[in-house]
């Protein structure tokens, strides 16, 4: 499935994979972050952090009319306000998808799926 947009110099088609992959790499990258999960834990297993080549497995792009929605599970880290870190996931996955694809995202939604201790 693709999102399409549509331009004065014709129509893009940009894969949700592609979406999946920029928003997961835009989500990892801010602090409390341990990884993202499998949006089905019960069958890909409740412990698995996901790699970057599979953030496709833990972010969910929609396509309602002109809206676009993207859910995100993620895992993080023990001692973090979660409230805070999951704004600053959707402030940065928002800004890095409107800054590298043009793509206006309406919501981006949270789930929190676990917390981790990390070793420091």
């Amino acid at each position: 499935m693709s999102i399409e947009m549509k331009t004065k110099y014709g129509q893009i088609d940009i894969s949700t994979d592609v979406i999946a992959t920029i928003a997961g790499g835009a989500a990892v990258d801010c602090y409390g972050i341990v990884g993202m999960a499998s949006k089905n834990q019960l069958k890909d297993g409740l412990t698995e952090i996901l790699r970057k080549e599979n953030f496709t497995r833990g972010i969910v792009v929609r396509q309602e009319e002109d809206d676009v929605h993207i859910d995100m599970y993620i895992i993080v880290s023990y001692g973090t306000k979660i409230s805070e870190i999951a704004h600053n996931v959707q402030t940065k996955v928002k800004y890095t998808l409107e800054q590298t694809v043009g793509l206006t995202v309406d919501s981006v939604n949270i789930y929190v799926q676990g917390v981790r201790v990390t070793n420091v």
